[in-house]
């Protein structure tokens, strides 16, 4: 059973984790930023972390950053495989002594550039991909390194040395089946057939199946 656990704190805008559910046939959907109990790992073959409009460094929020922090180091420990997207890819890296910083509001396609053609979540993904985002990794973790960078920001995506623990800043499950949604959205000089986003989701669950 893989679970997804949603971060966002606004209801309007709780659209894009059960795509991660839809596009993840069998996982269960949890309001983490509502209900911040640990999960117990027992039975979970997987865990992803979704994005929020939320901050990771707003102490506002630690009553339920604090223990998603925890979790992520719990994933780490049992090894249990662990996908962090946007905000979940900022939590997993401050969660392990990174720095996460204020950017410019990002709503469109950009282009990474891929530093580590043998990773498995990104293995198929083509270079542009769509965000949604106002901050970013300043600082991998420890034990994270980068596997794709952009022209604004070196950690773009990350994965850990030795666990099964993969972050994207991006969102797979962004397509224009949701781009309607609330977002202030703009494709840019790209549209969605140039993406292959959806295929980081694949892949974690390919390799969920393999631990």
């Amino acid at each position: 059973m893989l679970l997804v656990l949603d971060n966002e704190v606004n209801p309007d805008y709780r659209y894009l984790g059960p795509e991660i559910v839809r596009l993840l046939p069998g996982s269960e959907y949890r309001v983490f930023a509502d209900d911040p109990t640990l999960p117990s790992l027992d039975g979970v073959d997987g865990v992803v972390l979704c994005g929020s409009t939320a901050s990771v460094y707003d102490a506002d929020h630690d009553g339920w950053l604090d223990p998603q922090r925890e979790l992520v180091r719990r994933c780490i420990d049992r090894e249990v495989p662990l996908l962090g997207v946007c905000f979940g890819h900022q939590l997993v890296n401050q969660a392990l002594g990174g720095e996460v910083a204020k950017d410019e509001r990002r709503a469109t396609f950009v282009e990474m550039t891929e530093l580590d053609a043998g990773d498995a979540v990104l293995a198929g993904v083509e270079p542009v991909v769509p965000v949604l985002h106002a901050d970013l990794v300043t600082e991998p973790g420890a034990g994270m390194v980068s596997t794709a960078s952009t022209d604004y920001n070196d950690y773009f995506c990350t994965r850990h040395e030795s666990a099964p623990l993969w972050t994207v800043q991006f969102h797979p499950e962004f397509t224009e089946r949701v781009m309607d949604r609330p977002s202030d959205w703009s494709n840019g000089e790209h549209s969605f057939e140039d993406s292959t986003a959806t295929r980081v989701l694949d892949n974690f669950a390919a390799r969920c199946r393999e631990c």
